[in-house]
């Protein structure tokens, strides 16, 4: 098994069962391509990460994979994977750009602000994906974008405890304004049962998964019909997420530990995807 297919089955992702569904030559890419993003996300949140010395050696790395002269495994993997599949160096960059991000802000005061850092870190690697994946209509660009903000505002939600532990609060300030919670109240209520946080910490969480389901909308909307069974392993990372963010809402938001779905659950709407993508039922 290669390196990066061990990182993204040892990660447990929600996007596993959606890659597996690739023929192998687009796994392997996607792979290469997904354990990219969880070294150098790993390099800003997990001890000894390296922080931008690490973000920098990788962005080094992909240099050299678009010369043809990777020096690490993974490099290897990922420069068949450039010299496969036409993905822009601006994706990679503006990955790490927003990796970057998370080493120096950790508020973030309106949604225009938070937008950018998850185009960077999500819409990014959905520009990415895509070309992996194979498209007609360049309109799927724009599906690509609005989905990765979904998936990424509902990760926010699933992770407001985590993101609390590392002094990082990725719902707007101006929204917490808006509602009336103060970032003491959110931050405990991060540490207590639904039932005993405060109703006005409800009424934001829900605001933002409505905004997330806006996205969701936004993104199927957005992706032309020629493009749609090409775009498979992405409608079904879309479903996954949408499932857990349903999820989110219907239990109250449970963040400790952080919700996640079953994988008999995920395989069994990954298998319902097809259909719906396919034929339309």
């Amino acid at each position: 098994m290669s390196v990066s297919a061990r990182l993204t089955q040892k990660s447990g992702t929600n996007f596993y069962y959606a890659f597996r569904l690739l023929p192998a030559q687009k796994r392997r890419a996607i792979f290469a391509l997904y354990s990219f993003c969880r070294v150098v996300d790993d390099c800003v949140d997990e001890a000894g990460g390296e922080g931008e010395a690490g973000l920098a050696r990788w962005l080094a790395e992909v240099d050299r994979c678009y010369a043809g002269q990777p020096t690490t495994e993974l490099g290897r993997e990922l420069a068949e994977c450039l010299f496969q599949f036409p993905i822009p160096r601006a994706c990679f960059e503006d990955i790490v750009a927003g990796c970057r991000m998370d080493l120096t802000a950790r508020r973030y005061p309106t949604f225009a602000d938070l937008r950018l850092y998850c185009e960077r870190v999500a819409s990014a690697v959905g520009l990415a994906s895509i070309e992996i994946f194979g498209y007609q209509n360049h309109a799927t660009r724009d599906y690509a974008v609005e989905l990765g903000l979904a998936l990424q505002l509902t990760n926010i939600l699933r992770d407001v405890a985590v993101d609390a532990a590392r002094d990082r609060l990725y719902i707007p300030l101006e929204d917490l304004e808006r509602f009336r919670v103060s970032e003491t109240e959110l931050r405990e209520a991060a540490a207590v049962p639904p039932a005993r946080r405060p109703p006005g910490v409800h009424a934001l969480l829900l605001s933002q998964a409505e905004r997330a389901r806006d996205h969701y909308e936004r993104a199927r909307a957005r992706l032309p019909g020629e493009d749609r069974r090409s775009m498979l392993a992405a409608e079904i990372m879309g479903a996954v997420y949408r499932a857990l963010l349903e999820e989110l809402v219907r239990r109250a938001f449970p963040w400790t530990p952080p919700l996640r779905l079953s994988r008999p659950r995920k395989a069994f709407l990954a298998l319902r995807t097809v259909p719906r993508v396919y034929w339309g039922v």
